[in-house]
């Protein structure tokens, strides 16, 4: 089991944004889940961005986290996106058909950078 790191910020245009390190999985889901879900509630942001740049993996409760935060993220009208996907966590979600619903491209752009 892993660990993640998840820090919220306020960019200049309001979007509000999700800083996520490390795993996600069983034993950082959780948080991530407590920290979307809650964000959306309270802030009920324009726009909420999850950047997975640094997300060094994710399992199936990783991805279910982020379905339900985009769940509910559209439940109440906030824009859910997706920033600077890993190249491993893109690769999850275009396994289980993902990337079309969090507006990702098909495959990772050439130009982006990864971290693993």
């Amino acid at each position: 089991m892993g660990e993640a790191v998840m820090t919220t910020r306020r960019q200049a245009d309001g979007a509000l944004v999700v800083d996520v390190r490390g795993s996600l999985d069983a034993a950082t889901v959780g948080a991530l889940r407590e920290t979307l879900i809650g964000t959306v509630q309270r802030e009920r942001p324009v726009t909420l961005i999850v950047d997975l740049t640094y997300v060094t993996f994710m399992d199936s409760q990783g991805i279910g986290t982020l379905v339900s935060g985009y769940n509910v993220a559209r439940e109440v009208g906030t824009r859910f996106v997706l920033r600077n996907p890993s190249e491993f966590v893109h690769r999850q979600l275009r396994v289980t058909g993902l990337t079309e619903m969090f507006g990702l491209p098909p495959e990772p752009s050439p130009t982006q950078t990864y971290t693993p």
